[in-house]
């Protein structure tokens, strides 16, 4: 079996993230890691809080804490959430930890001994009102390209353009909010990616052949408008030193790298962190999941490396991080599929975290529990295009989908056999011809279901599950063992009987989409875990559950949204846009 390191994007320390960040990274790729366990894949799921740079150190400002604690509670907080939410992470780093430190001045020796770093002179902003040096983030003025009035130094968040602080029209500080800037001189780092270009280049045409057209389009687009040497260190407080062995005057002056050369690097800290937390005399290589692996099965590589994100973050991870792991001379693991999201919108404007606007994951999951969200987020997933979040939707597809759909059947099932038949599975006639076409319908759509999930086609995937589930309402609408029972009991326990290894199916195959209620499902005939996947030839007989299996009846598994349960969401979150 080929092994599968999957990574998130990894969520800024500001602030818990809101449902647009969740579809666009964590949730996919928590879809696809249980998938890929469940087929029987070796699989290392990898997440980190990205703690350095402007938003730590403003957030810990407004917060009132010294910035490495506030990391440490946010990095806490945040966990906290996605463990509610059900990602299924090996692990959950921080960029902060001494393991991506090592690792990131590793990078940068190496970089520097190849001829790939540089210290340059540069004018930079500086605020006179702070007496400091203004890093990117820590301005903020009208963008030239959109004319957004609040694009961040280093990238409009409208228009997803790269900015320098010197484009923006209009800028001041983001820390005094003052206007009293100039330019003065200073020395930084930079990253030549301009001698590299021609080997991420060849790098995106070989691995770029397999990934979706939003992430290949907006990489070759930053290669078509050519890569320019960038600066990899910035005047802050809190992120990882220049090592003081190699640029001693850069680190007496305090300088540190720029968040977007140490967070990819995180994936790599975290799968150390992740084998050094190893406990009970439990030894886990780290290096076999990044080193030495190559790029694909022809060249040695047995490890599968899929990065999941929205799309502001392509160009990052699909031509900065590969440069930067090209120019080490070392080789590193570099990403075979890159799976791009556009963005979940809020009635049509952008969630944001800096701006407070739109769900957060927190409050979701304080209206309703997580399988909810998880399962309406991948059945809306903004993989072809933007797609915008309403009240309105959201309610039709949990009642419509998991309430009348899913749920209903499960209770319909249960509850009439258990009045008619008592606690243990009925027995019944053998399987006849309606039995026979509902195994070649689920076969069918469980092999469509199979597919989209291996092309990483989530809203396809959630729609073939949908239709496994409406396959069993069509079969029992057919059978109709609330008639059958009349003239023929024992017509009524096969139909029950088949209905119930539907459910035990459901169990199996809905477990990547909504586990909590795959568990549920699980629990109805006392299995305690998901165990391997189903085949579609497995599937066709409908017979894993037989008869004289005690079951229970579990509480309802979805409750419908109701009207006034939607005016309060809309009074709380409000609706449309303003």
């Amino acid at each position: 079996m080929t092994r599968h390191l999957i990574t998130s994007a990894l969520p800024y320390i500001n602030g818990i993230k809101h449902l647009g960040n969740m579809v666009g990274s964590m949730l996919p790729a928590d879809v696809y890691s249980r998938y890929l366990r469940q087929r029987g894949h070796e699989v290392l799921y990898i997440c980190a809080t990205d703690e350095h740079g402007t938003p730590a150190e403003l957030a810990a400002k407004t917060a009132g804490l010294p910035v490495a604690e506030f990391c440490a509670r946010q990095h806490d907080a945040q966990k906290a959430v996605y463990d509610g939410f059900g990602l299924s992470f090996d692990y959950f780093g921080r960029t902060s930890s001494a393991q991506n430190i090592e690792i990131t001045q590793h990078f940068a020796r190496q970089l520097k001994a190849n001829g790939f770093i540089e210290e340059r002179s540069t004018r930079q902003v500086y605020s006179l009102a702070d007496e400091r040096f203004l890093p990117d983030r820590y301005i903020v003025g009208t963008c030239p390209f959109c004319g957004y009035e609040a694009a961040r130094g280093d990238q409009c968040e409208n228009c997803t353009r790269v900015l320098d602080p010197t484009d923006l029209l209009d800028p001041r500080s983001a820390v005094s909010g003052s206007t009293e800037l100039e330019i003065r001189e200073t020395t930084h780092l930079f990253l030549l990616q301009s001698k590299l270009e021609g080997e991420v280049e060849a790098f995106v045409d070989e691995a770029g052949k397999e990934w979706p057209v939003l992430a290949s389009s907006i990489a070759r687009k930053w290669l078509t408008e050519g890569l320019h040497d960038r600066a990899i260190t910035r005047d802050l407080e809190w992120g990882v030193p220049v090592p003081a062995d190699v640029w001693p005057e850069l680190a007496a002056e305090g300088k540190v790298f720029y968040v977007w050369f140490d967070a990819p690097i995180g994936y790599i800290g975290a799968t150390k962190e992740w084998a050094d937390a190893a406990g009970d005399g439990e030894s886990r290589d780290w290096r076999s999941w990044w080193f030495g692996t190559g790029t694909g099965a022809d060249e040695g590589g047995s490890v599968r490396y899929t990065e999941f994100m929205a799309k502001d973050n392509v160009p990052f991870h699909t031509v900065m991080f590969p440069a930067t792991e090209l120019g080490t001379r070392e080789p590193w693991k570099k990403v075979d599929y890159v799976k791009a999201f556009n963005w979940l919108t809020y009635y049509g404007g952008k969630f944001s975290t800096s701006q407070n606007r739109g769900i957060f994951v927190d409050d979701a999951l304080e209206l309703l529990p997580a399988d909810y969200w998880r399962y309406f987020l991948m059945a809306s997933a903004p993989e072809s295009d933007d797609a915008s979040f309403s009240w309105e939707h959201f309610s039709a597809i949990v009642n419509k989908d998991l309430a009348d759909t899913l749920g209903n059947f499960v209770n319909r099932v249960l509850t009439f056999s258990r009045k008619r038949f008592g606690d243990e599975v009925p027995a019944g006639h053998a399987a006849g011809e309606a039995e026979a076409r509902l195994g070649a319908e689920v076969a069918r759509l469980l092999a469509e279901y199979e597919e989209h999930l291996e092309a990483l086609q989530f809203r396809k995937a959630t729609f073939a599950l949908r239709a496994l589930w409406s396959a069993g309402n069509s079969y029992l609408e057919e059978k109709a063992p609330w008639l059958e029972i009349k003239s023929d009991p024992e017509a009524a326990a096969l139909t029950l009987r088949t209905a119930m290894n539907l459910i035990q199916l459901y169990a199996v195959v809905s477990e990547p989409v909504i586990p909590a209620s795959a568990a549920v499902l699980r629990s109805v005939f006392g299995v305690a875990d998901a165990g391997g996947w189903v085949t579609p030839e497995q599937a066709t007989a409908l017979d894993t559950i037989t008869a004289g299996t005690a079951f229970t009846v579990p509480p309802v598994l979805f409750a419908k949204i109701t009207e006034d349960d939607l005016a309060g969401y809309r009074e709380r979150f409000g609706g449309a846009e303003e």
